[in-house]
């Protein structure tokens, strides 16, 4: 036989593997699992004649199925766009959402301040939003909480654009001294309000009850579940007795929802903001002025600080704040002027207060004037900076470097009212010295010898009278004061009267004068 041609071979080979297949499934019996299948195979391949499949072969076709809605892969242009695609909160509808869909509709120079402000923190949120997983919605809170204002206070001492309190803000790691707030930086606040909302939704299970507890505190919604449990109440956001503002909170972010989701079903013009981020992080390794930052980014100080609204003195602090914040493209300008750069980065420091002193002598130990002194560090007239206090004072000698950590992280301005020293005379006892006499009083002897025009190491006799200027206590200075007062009322008064006497006793001698001219008069028979 003559032998096949290798083509013929390799068809033939894939015949049988082909009828092997078939025959392995055709022997599994109905309602069997498919785990069967494998046992039933060798003993089709050991005995069975293998099916060829003959005929010939039908076309495939196509079938269509049920419809899926499918999301375009299409990256959106428009940040407006993506926050659309992620809102996924339950919407709320009621009266309360209408009032403020009115407000804000009435308000379009309000809107478009806002937004526009917006623009240079909302694409970092967003980003921050998606990789948490979490609703868009959560984007849009900040223009409820400040407007997207960093550095909005309220009456309360909540602060920056998620509107953190005090406490809540350090509960979460914003660092808040006299050097910065974390509660205004862009990346750190907006970081700790995820953080925040996220715990608030794991506690209550729902995204209306953890805004709530965002606005009002977790405690006091807890409890407001509670009675509306007890009572047999239903428990969700607009059944609970809340105060004005917080049943306002959610009505208001879904109005501002409402109006971003479609604009244009409510005749509103939303700026347009590019689905790109508007600042790059730049790290900074030295202490560096503001201004020197802005100069070398070519940007204003004022464009500088609405990226990095949490700094408050003239100069970053490296080891506190080691990232600033930049125009996307001024970040790139900025650090390749910086490799350029060969000049002083910064002209000032801070310097930890030894001892408790008044603005004067700190002023006069760190060569500045008291007004530059009190001012760069906000410190108000009649106060004295407590020891261990931090202040920002020029770079000078043994002043020139940079703030270490442990400053920058916890740097605090302690006051007390300034001391009122009082001239006061003692005697010295036996064989007291200057020095002995100083310590008694706890006071300086090179104070008590200026005072006194005597040498620090002079000694005293015994009886001898020395001047001291002792500090009086703030009490004692406003007790003294009040008493000085009280005499000043009292002489005022004694005179007052004094005066009016001499004056009664001078009517009654002139009444007496006149009476006695009458009776004259009378007794001449004139009239």
């Amino acid at each position: 036989m003559r032998a096949a041609h290798p083509m013929q071979r390799g068809l033939r080979l894939v015949l049988a593997c082909l009828a092997l297949v078939v025959a392995g499934c055709a022997s599994v019996p109905s309602g069997s699992s498919p785990a069967a299948a494998p046992a039933s195979t060798p003993r089709a391949a050991a005995g069975a004649q293998p099916v060829v499949p003959s005929g010939p072969l039908s076309q495939i076709g196509t079938a269509s199925t049920p419809g899926i809605d499918v999301a375009t892969l299409a990256t959106p242009v428009d940040l407006w766009e993506r926050i659309r695609r992620g809102l996924s909160m339950p919407d709320l509808d009621n009266e309360l959402v209408r009032e403020h869909e009115r407000w804000y509709l009435n308000r379009p120079d309000y809107i478009q301040r806002m937004t526009e402000r917006s623009s240079r923190y909302l694409f970092h949120i967003v980003e921050e939003i998606e990789r948490r997983n979490l609703p868009m919605e959560l984007a849009l809170l900040p223009f409820i909480e400040s407007a997207f204002n960093p550095q909005a206070v309220s009456s309360a001492r909540a602060a920056g654009m998620w509107q953190f309190m005090p406490a809540t803000g350090a509960s979460f790691d914003l660092k808040q001294n006299v050097f910065r707030d974390d509660r205004r930086d862009v990346l750190a606040s907006t970081r700790a309000a995820l953080d925040y909302l996220q715990q608030l939704h794991a506690r209550f299970g729902d995204w209306h009850l953890a805004l709530a507890a965002y606005n009002w505190g977790q405690g006091n919604v807890n409890r407001a579940i509670t009675r509306n449990t007890r009572a047999g109440l239903p428990a969700s956001y607009i059944d609970l007795t809340m105060p004005a503002e917080t049943r306002h909170y959610v009505p208001k972010l879904q109005a501002v929802k409402n109006i971003v989701a479609r604009p244009q079903a409510y005749g509103a013009t939303l700026p347009a903001i590019g689905n790109h981020p508007f600042f790059d992080t730049v790290t900074i390794e030295r202490d560096m002025d503001v201004a020197v930052i802005a100069r070398l980014a070519g940007i204003s100080e004022a464009d500088f600080r609405a990226l990095n609204p949490s700094l408050k003195q003239p100069v970053v602090m490296a080891a506190g704040t080691p990232t600033v914040l930049l125009p996307w493209d001024n970040a790139v300008v900025f650090q390749q002027n910086l490799a350029r750069h060969d000049g002083p980065l910064a002209t000032w420091t801070a310097w930890v207060v030894p001892s408790t002193m008044s603005v004067a002598q700190a002023a006069s130990k760190l060569g500045m004037s008291e007004s530059e002194l009190r001012s760069v560090n906000n410190i108000p007239p009649r106060m004295q900076v407590r020891a261990g206090s931090s202040l920002l004072v020029h770079r000078t000698g043994a002043r020139d470097r940079d703030v270490p950590e442990h400053v920058a992280d916890n740097a605090m301005l302690a006051l007390q009212p300034d001391v009122v020293l009082r001239r006061t005379t003692v005697k010295a006892r036996k064989g007291e010295t200057v020095a002995s006499l100083a310590r008694r009083y706890k006071v300086s002897a090179a104070s008590v010898a200026e005072w006194n025009k005597l040498s620090a190491g002079a000694a005293l006799k015994a009886g001898q009278s020395v001047t001291l200027m002792l500090p009086q206590r703030p009490a004692a200075a406003s007790v003294a004061s009040g008493r000085k007062q009280a005499a000043t009322r009292t002489a005022r008064t004694q005179a007052k009267g004094k005066t009016a006497t001499a004056s009664s006793r001078k009517a009654t001698t002139t009444r007496k004068t006149a009476s006695s001219s009458s009776r004259t008069r009378v007794a001449a028979g004139k009239p």
